[in-house]
């Protein structure tokens, strides 16, 4: 039996191209035969030594496009010189862009920690409704926050003992709103007290350390016995709502948001002469600076019929604009543009210790400020003149009671111009109330309507 060689096999690659040209190569120089006329000595030499070089390159894996110019090393040097620069650029940009960083973490740490320090912790108020505790209504929806704003016309302080006469440093709630933000952020119903509704008052801790007897009187009076703790346990005794905030803002903060936000916009049928507030204005539409912002909302004897009816619907109305501005103009979402408006408001701003914080402050900024203005409403409890005496004012009952209520549950309050009231009310008595407001849930009609308050709300402009 006689073993024959078979066909050699197709290289893979070009590995095995180089090792193949290398035999062949070696094979064809052992037995090739003389060279045929004419052709050149040494053929099969350079032959051999190209298969041996092709080879040799495949196995070494030079890259065929190397630069010609890059001299026998094949560029070795510049490409390690290469690498070397881009290391060196890197380092620079991390270097730098860290210190970017730092610095902006540090420029951004210092104007946190100013408006932090600006807000004043209430610790009198919290320790007073501490020891009250067990006398205060329990919440009915803890996701739904209930803050009680209240405007002191305090004259003591830089500034605002021109607006009367400091009587040892006395204060009086100028304005007191009860401002309730539904549990799904989604509304929010800002509730004006007047401060000559007749309520009872508890037994209040003083300055001085004394305290007060329980009376019934004027609303106000509160903030005068025992500042915020006092008037929370009144609003609280009157409404059975859950006060689990409060902010006092003077004078100044007021003036400083409005200038904050460039002047807030309003139209008067009238013009205004009145020295008390000092304000000076022309009918028609125009633009309030703080100042004038501040003697519109206090002024009472100059403007329509002096009543306080009256300035609680101007307030209510010009808080509107000013909270329509500053949703319109995106302040709430530009940093540049908030930081003023934060500076003014903490400088000015005493709360609870739940809020005495700028992250406090701003996580409940940012819970309501996608809130549609149409939904944010204004109005006043349902009131009217005290039978016993004219110029103070009586809760009007059941009303009262059913916004009360509605507020504390939760529930959806409805709230239209007073001149549509009456029609409002006219339409509710013939049709079903929505099925989100019905006791059951189960969709049926209930015999009594969802009722309807009259208000404002911020979509409505002043000059509308």
């Amino acid at each position: 039996m006689t073993d024959t060689a078979g066909t050699p096999s197709e290289p893979d690659g070009p590995a095995g191209a180089g090792e193949a040209g290398k035999d062949a190569g070696g094979e064809a120089s052992r037995s090739a035969p003389d060279p045929e006329p004419g052709t050149e000595p040494g053929t099969d030499a350079g032959t051999e030594a190209d298969a041996a070089g092709a080879g040799a390159r495949a196995d070494s894996g030079a890259d065929s496009d190397a630069d010609p110019d890059d001299g026998p090393d094949g560029g070795t040097d510049a490409d390690a010189e290469t690498p070397k620069r881009k290391r060196h650029w890197l380092r620079w940009a991390a270097l730098g862009t860290a210190v970017v960083v730092l610095a902006a973490a540090g420029v951004g740490w210092w104007f946190y920690r100013k408006l932090d320090a600006n807000i004043t912790t209430d610790t009198t108020a919290a320790a007073e409704l501490q020891t009250y505790e067990k006398e205060r209504p329990r919440p009915v929806s803890l996701e739904a926050q209930n803050i009680l704003l209240l405007g002191s016309d305090t004259r003591s302080g830089a500034g605002n003992s021109k607006y009367g006469r400091d009587d040892g440093g006395s204060q009086r709630s100028d304005t007191t709103i009860l401002l309730h933000v539904a549990a799904d952020r989604q509304s929010a119903t800002a509730m004006s007290v007047p401060r000559d509704l007749m309520v009872d008052i508890p037994s209040c801790r003083k300055p001085d350390g004394t305290r007060t007897k329980p009376q019934f009187a004027q609303f106000n009076w509160a903030f005068e016995f025992g500042g915020a703790a006092c008037t929370i346990r009144t609003v609280e005794g009157f409404t059975g709502i859950r006060i689990d905030h409060h902010m006092v803002v003077d004078f100044r903060g007021f003036k400083a948001m409005v200038d904050a936000v460039h002047g807030v916009e309003v139209c008067l049928k009238e013009p205004i002469d009145d020295t008390d507030a000092h304000l000076r204005l022309r009918a028609g539409k125009q633009k309030l600076n703080g100042e004038q912002a501040l003697g519109f909302v206090r002024a009472r004897k100059s403007i329509g019929n002096g009543s306080d009816t009256e300035r609680m619907e101007r307030q209510q109305q010009f808080l509107g604009a000013l909270v329509k501005k500053v949703q319109s103009n995106g302040v709430l979402l530009n940093p540049i543009r908030l930081y003023p408006v934060l500076d003014a408001a903490t400088k000015s701003l005493t709360t609870d210790p739940g809020l005495d914080s700028l992250r406090d402050l701003y996580d409940l900024t940012r819970s309501i400020r996608n809130v549609p203005t149409e939904k944010v409403q204004f109005l006043t409890v349902p009131r009217q003149p005290y039978s016993a005496d004219p110029n103070r004012d009586e809760l009007v009952e059941p009303e009262a009671s059913e916004l009360f209520k509605r507020l504390r549950e939760d529930r959806l309050v409805r709230v239209v111009p007073d001149k549509d009231k009456k029609n409002k009310n006219a339409e509710d008595k013939n049709a079903e109330t929505p099925a989100d407001e019905k006791p059951d849930g189960t969709g049926s009609a209930s015999p009594t309507p969802a009722p309807t308050f009259s208000g404002t709300n911020a979509a409505v402009g002043m000059c509308e």
